[in-house]
């Protein structure tokens, strides 16, 4: 291995003592490929375990909590306990190729296509539609509705524990429903569930209350909990970069394991609410400080770009895109190969890339999405 590229390799110990064997993590991304019943496919075990020799840490793609939060066809759930076995396979395909398994849990709030849901009920904090064309309008939850969904969350985060998973992420970014609740553009609550940036915060922090409540009371070992948030909404009525810092400051103080940024660029740089050109990873850190681990990803494919985000001080580099291009990243890296790296598609190596088919035709007919997909 070239020496520049060491400090990637070396263990990361979290804050409730769990250790990676190496700074590098599978970033979570739907693949589309799940049985309509919400168990997982053989397909979709072997595309995981493909990409679970190098990496430290598998984050799988968001798992609904709730029938009503599914947000995508061939998404796989967590909403039952006859879904247990189905999770089980997917943890153990993860788990056995060496790398830790974390279980992304979610609820697609006011983004679900009716047509995937019981009754077309599509839910949100407030009845106020996705910016866009045809966007649907949503119910707001009733306060007997939340709470239930609250405990919904710590239920699925059981039946991960149950299924042999290594921690549970909560998705709170992406505009889906826990980031709906902290959004001003989304949440025009009066209740005790939204109104002033201190009662939007307060989904998000009892959802986290509610896991780490059923993590103490299920888990038999350490059991990783981290939060995933996007730092600003395009929509300018949305959240700020200004809300994202008191977001992560009360995060920071609820003793979660890690902190995971959604960013589609690690670089980029905020558009409103602060003063300050430093790109949005530095910023988060900064606020951070030594409370909570932060996990950086985006656009970053060569082991330069790793090692260049991963100086900046955050401790684990998510691969995304980049790791279903070159499922080998990490032992290509380690071998002292990393000129043999792959940041392209090639649109002729499904099965050696062992891709499903769902997510295979998503890649090659969205131009611009995957580099080498024109």
């Amino acid at each position: 291995m070239n020496s520049r590229f060491e400090p990637l390799f070396e263990p990361f110990t979290f804050p409730n003592g769990v250790q990676l064997k190496n700074r590098i993590v599978m970033a979570p991304m739907t693949n589309f490929s799940s049985n309509p019943d919400g168990t997982v496919t053989e397909a979709e075990v072997k595309y995981y375990a493909r990409r679970s020799a190098g990496v430290g840490m598998v984050i799988t793609a968001c798992t609904y909590v709730t029938e009503n939060g599914k947000g995508f066809n061939g998404e796989f759930g967590a909403d039952t306990d006859d879904l247990i076995p189905s999770l089980k396979q997917l943890a153990t395909g993860i788990k056995e190729q060496g790398a830790k398994a974390i279980l992304q849990i979610f609820h697609g709030g006011r983004e679900v296509p009716p047509a995937l849901i019981p009754n077309g009920d599509v839910v949100s904090a407030s009845s106020v539609p996705a910016e866009g064309q045809g966007k649907h309008v949503p119910r707001e939850l009733s306060e007997q509705e939340v709470k239930s969904l609250i405990h919904n969350f710590g239920e699925a985060t059981r039946r991960g524990i149950e299924a042999g998973f290594d921690g549970i992420e909560i998705h709170g970014a992406n505009g889906y429903l826990i980031q709906q609740f902290f959004s001003p553009h989304s949440n025009l609550r009066e209740d005790r569930w939204g109104g002033s940036t201190e009662k939007r915060l307060a989904f998000p922090l009892t959802v986290v209350e509610e896991v780490k409540k059923v993590v103490a009371a299920n888990a038999k070992s350490s059991f990783i909990v981290g939060y995933r948030f996007s730092p600003e909404e395009p929509t300018t009525s949305g959240i700020t970069m200004a809300d994202t810092l008191i977001l992560i400051d009360a995060l920071a103080d609820n003793e979660l394991d890690y902190l995971h940024v959604s960013l589609n660029d690690f670089w980029s740089t905020p558009r409103r609410g602060i003063d300050d050109t430093r790109p949005r990873i530095e910023i988060i850190k900064e606020k951070v400080g030594d409370r909570v681990p932060v996990i950086g990803v985006g656009s970053l494919f060569t082991a330069d770009d790793v090692l260049k985000a991963f100086q900046t001080g955050v401790p684990l580099i998510a691969l995304g895109r980049e790791i279903i291009i070159e499922p080998d990243w990490v032992q290509k890296v380690q071998e002292g190969k990393e000129a043999e790296i792959v940041t392209k598609i090639d649109k002729d190596k499904q099965q050696e890339l062992v891709v499903p088919d769902p997510l295979w035709q998503a890649i090659v007919n969205s131009p611009g999405w995957f580099p080498g997909v024109e």
